[in-house]
């Protein structure tokens, strides 16, 4: 239900994916001779393979290194495409994570130094005290 809920996906989706569902369903059915072609299966993948390897750069230009710059411009416009795949929280969502992630490390501290506290004293109880 909360997946739903998220932005960017429509209550009316579902009815679509189902429908793509059943169509899948459908080319289950197909016989054994249909498989490679109709499945994607080996014939159609050596087609694509002939093809790519037949497309070898032509021009001197292809083949040159990309220069540091155009590497650099690169790796931003893919961060910039990464980002807008990223499915942000909303304000209430980001305050609630909040409060949990501050809430537990308050507990794992006051854990922590109580044992601290306790060891401590348990080591000068042992071993005395200096002073």
């Amino acid at each position: 239900m909360a997946e739903s809920k998220r932005r960017g996906e429509d209550a009316g989706d579902d009815g679509l994916r189902d429908e793509i569902v059943d169509e899948v369903a459908a080319d289950d059915d197909a016989t054994d001779a249909d498989e490679p072609v109709a499945r994607g299966g080996t014939a159609t993948r050596s087609r694509a393979r002939a093809g790519s390897a037949d497309s070898k750069p032509t021009t001197r230009t292809e083949t040159d290194r990309v220069g540091v710059f155009a590497r650099i411009a690169r790796f931003f416009r893919e961060v910039v495409a990464e980002l807008r795949k990223v499915i942000w929280p909303t304000r209430k969502e980001l305050l609630t994570y909040t409060a949990v992630v501050v809430t537990f490390v308050a507990v794992m501290l006051t854990i922590v130094g109580l044992l601290d506290f306790a060891f401590a004293k348990g080591v000068l109880w042992v071993f005395g005290n200096s002073s």
